[in-house]
């Protein structure tokens, strides 16, 4: 399970059982936080992969009535052309970045990590990837968006995380982050990256509504099994 100290604000973390040689940063969505990773650890752990789980800040959100609650930056609508809150989506990502640098300092090379994954987390990581000068290996977006995405460019980013790979995960029942915005988002997703790289898959017929579910997390293992194997 995963463990923090919660006298201060540090990730909740999940350690590799020997020396780590890779890295997966978990980024839960509106509401949560970083402990609600902790179930879902058992079904996909790898023993020198660390898991890191960062807590998700309290602060108003206009969706909710401006109420303070676990957001990792203002949502305003839920709706394409809603308003988005650009220096928080920015500041957030400035953090995220900050953690995977952390991990590098700790040895872990960043190709050797993978960001993700679910809802407001899973467009957190998304933004982050593709606006980082650190090279990454992947990014898992289960039911999320692609935040300010008319700041990217009508062509590929280039720099360094050109070839990702992104798992992208779906499913048509959703009533917070409809199918809609998958849709668009992995069209836009393949204009900026190698679309070779990017796996849209939709959960069609599975009541899990706007939850994680076992089969997704069990292609978030398969993918984090492809990307990031054991080092000799």
């Amino acid at each position: 399970m995963c463990s923090n100290n919660m006298s201060a604000p540090l990730p909740a973390t999940e350690p590799a059982l020997w020396n780590a040689t890779a890295a997966v940063i978990f980024l839960r969505g509106l509401g949560d936080t970083g402990h609600g990773w902790a179930e879902a650890f058992a079904g996909i752990r790898s023993s020198h992969i660390k898991y890191i789980c960062p807590h998700v800040p309290v602060m108003p959100v206009t969706l909710n009535m401006n109420m303070a609650m676990p957001s990792w930056f203002d949502i305003i609508g839920l709706s394409p052309d809603s308003q988005e809150d650009e220096s928080g989506i920015k500041q957030a990502a400035e953090n995220i970045k900050a953690l995977i640098d952390q991990e590098v300092k700790n040895g872990i090379l960043s190709n050797r990590i993978i960001l993700g994954e679910f809802s407001q987390g899973g467009a957190l990581c998304l933004y982050t990837a593709l606006t980082t000068q650190q090279k990454l290996v992947g990014v898992t977006a289960l039911s999320c968006w692609l935040p300010l995405q008319a700041s990217f460019p009508q062509g590929p980013i280039g720099g360094t995380n050109r070839d990702i790979s992104i798992l992208q995960r779906h499913r048509d029942c959703d009533p917070l982050v409809p199918l809609m915005f998958g849709s668009l988002m992995v069209e836009k997703l393949k204009t900026l990256v190698n679309p070779a790289n990017v796996t849209f898959k939709t959960y069609e017929g599975i009541v899990m509504m706007h939850s994680l579910h076992q089969k997704e997390m069990m292609d978030v293992k398969q993918f984090i099994d492809k990307l990031l194997p054991p080092i000799d």
